[in-house]
């Protein structure tokens, strides 16, 4: 049997000050964009994924994911464990409208980063790969996306997209409709300075954001999208926000930084 951490979408999980050493706590509840406008077509963001759980005779979405490869998701650590029947959908741009274009496959592996601490999303790591039933069939609404490079670094202020459905303020109402929201990379120095997010912030993380827009309380997991050359890349994998609220001034939207992470999942990814 497989297992699931679904915590992100059923609790909201707080830090506690002493481990961030601030004055502010971290949440890693299920996070949807904030301030993010509606995406009006099933060909925006092909590599979205919705990671759904079967509950009460339906499917709930919990977290995001981004497709990587025809059989392959990437999302976040903390988002998989807790027993139970899960699902990866892709180019179903309103949840459970089950239109045509929309894909659907079950989850049949799971491979967390072995430093992952369950009990520690500051310590960072928080990235899996999710093994599909079957490969998809690539077309303009479901495709993979591009990674970076090993080790490659956004320059300071890209501007990146979050993507996700539902929450649009802090304890806001849900919209099952994709939302996506640009989000201005903030340098390491600054996001690791006092008064913004400080010592909680590791190498092997993206800060974005900061302002009106962020991820919110299901889509932790899912994709910072970025632009560069004219080609699209996941640069983040979403996970984690302040306690303070989803859209805390000085507390960007935390993401793990995928380059740090290419050469251990091509090897997961090779050897299954």
């Amino acid at each position: 049997m497989l297992v699931f951490l679904l915590f992100a979408a059923l609790t909201a999980t707080v830090l506690s000050e002493s481990e961030l050493g601030s004055n502010f706590a971290e949440s890693n509840a299920a996070g949807r964009v904030v301030g993010g406008d509606l995406v009006s077509s099933s060909r925006s963001w092909p590599w979205q994924v919705s990671l759904q759980f079967y509950s009460d005779g339906k499917y709930h979405h919990f977290c995001g994911g981004s497709l990587i490869h025809s059989r392959w998701v990437m999302t976040a650590a903390h988002c998989v464990y807790s027993s139970g029947s899960v699902r990866a959908v892709m180019g179903d741009y309103i949840l459970h409208s089950y239109n045509r274009w929309a894909q659907v496959r079950e989850v049949t592996g799971v491979y967390i980063h072995p430093d992952w601490n369950n009990y520690s999303i500051s310590s960072g790591n928080d990235i899996a790969l999710l093994r599909l039933s079957s490969d998809i069939s690539p077309n303009s609404y479901v495709k993979p996306t591009a990674l970076p490079s090993s080790a490659e670094m956004l320059p300071d202020n890209s501007l990146c997209y979050i993507t996700g459905y539902g929450r649009i303020s802090t304890d806001g109402s849900m919209s099952n409709q994709m939302r996506s929201a640009i989000l201005p990379i903030v340098d390491h120095q600054t996001c690791t300075s006092a008064g913004w997010w400080g010592s909680t912030i590791k190498t092997t993380m993206i800060c974005a954001g900061g302002g009106a827009q962020s991820a919110c309380n299901g889509d932790f997991g899912g994709p910072l999208s970025c632009r560069i050359n004219q080609s699209w890349f996941v640069h983040g994998v979403a996970s984690f926000v302040s306690g303070m609220g989803c859209n805390a001034p000085q507390k960007p939207t935390v993401f793990t930084r995928v380059s740090a992470y290419v050469t251990w999942m091509n090897s997961v990814m090779d050897n299954p």
